[in-house]
């Protein structure tokens, strides 16, 4: 079973650990934080999405956002 519905990375790991599930599945986080895995990892904070630029037809909202440190 894996879970998914914003989920941050104490919440996630409290979930697997419980048996809740066996994964968490992050889909909209990844969008404004294209190294997720690494800034959950580090405790960075996540940079905020514009969901105005979600589905938009350019690289504004998909390509442009910065990586942590």
């Amino acid at each position: 079973l894996v879970l998914n519905s914003d989920y941050d990375a104490s919440r996630a790991l409290a979930a697997v650990a419980s048996g809740a599930c066996e994964a968490i599945s992050f889909g909209r986080l990844f969008i404004s934080n294209p190294d997720l895995p690494d800034r959950l990892r580090r405790g960075d904070p996540l940079a905020a999405d514009d969901r105005n630029l979600w589905y938009a037809q350019g690289p504004e909202g998909y390509v442009d956002y910065l990586a942590a440190g």
